[in-house]
């Protein structure tokens, strides 16, 4: 599988959520929802597990609302790297989220 960045750095085609959508895996799909529903105290169903990754239109339902990925979309950038203010309030969403 080839390997596919998001926009904040993370490896989308890494992510049990992605996986399952390109390989179509209803298995992993549920799997994935039960883990992410413990771990993040939410409601999520198998079904809402369909995503390509950030920069696609198919997306979890979190990336829809993501700070670093609008911004980056905005930008026109790949990714956080190519960013001059590197240490901007969109990076200091996602290490408060750490």
């Amino acid at each position: 599988m080839e390997k596919i960045m998001s926009h904040c750095g993370l490896m989308c085609s890494d992510c049990n959520a992605y996986k399952a959508t390109v390989n179509n895996d209803d298995a992993l799909r549920k799997q994935t929802a039960e883990e992410w529903s413990k771990m993040y105290g939410a409601d999520i169903k198998a079904g809402d597990l369909n995503c390509l990754g950030c920069k696609s239109e198919v997306l979890f339902g979190y990336c829809n609302i993501c700070e670093v990925r609008k911004c980056n979309k905005e930008s026109n950038y790949q990714n956080c790297s190519e960013c001059e203010s590197f240490d901007c309030e969109c990076i200091l969403i996602l290490k408060s989220d750490s």
